[in-house]
């Protein structure tokens, strides 16, 4: 196994349009997003841009595709696809590559090359640092599941499958259309 300065010199030279992560000490890459990926990604995004997001907004969100994020001692840097802060924990977005502030929601898009490190080793991680709400999402399997954080670990509070319209936590105030993630 590679030791921490191979590691992240790896990670370093990892051209761009590859996505590249370190979990547990080990460089994890992937080319880029498939399309289906991209457009729930995208449609889920343009859902949740009606919520208070303004400066100054003390109950409003911070949410951002792709984000950096750094976590641990080793670190673990992770790039979940969606991640979200209330912002009276973010009022500004600080000027850096990497956030080590834990979001209170990720979303990760799954997808069939991704699927085991994502439904394992990230999210025994964001279970470490304390991300209150994960979502997964399955174009494929059109289907979102979504788990709050409790003391005993994640506990799976819905399922929901095909095109179904919600509120869902954390977002309540808004009503989802979870079909729209996957329909052209």
């Amino acid at each position: 196994m590679p030791n921490a300065p191979e590691v992240e010199a790896a990670y370093d030279a990892v051209p761009e349009e590859q996505i590249a992560e370190i979990i547990d000490g080990e460089l994890h890459v992937q080319p880029g997003q498939h399309l289906l990926h991209c457009l729930a990604k995208t449609r889920l995004i343009q859902q949740l841009v009606p919520l208070p997001s303004r400066h100054g907004e003390p109950d409003g969100w911070v949410l951002l595709s792709n984000p950096v994020l750094h976590f641990g001692p080793r670190p673990d840097k992770l790039q979940p696809d969606l991640a979200g802060w209330r912002r009276e924990r973010m009022p500004e977005i600080p000027d850096v590559e990497a956030l080590t502030l834990t979001p209170d929601w990720i979303c990760e898009v799954l997808w069939p090359e991704t699927y085991p490190r994502e439904r394992a080793r990230k999210i025994r991680v964001y279970r470490r640092e304390g991300v209150a709400h994960l979502w997964l999402v399955s174009p494929r399997d059109r289907m979102a599941e979504v788990y709050q954080l409790t003391s005993e670990g994640y506990l799976q509070v819905e399922v929901y499958e095909g095109d179904v319209c919600e509120r869902i936590a954390p977002f309540h105030e808004i009503e989802l259309d979870l079909g729209a993630l996957w329909t052209w």
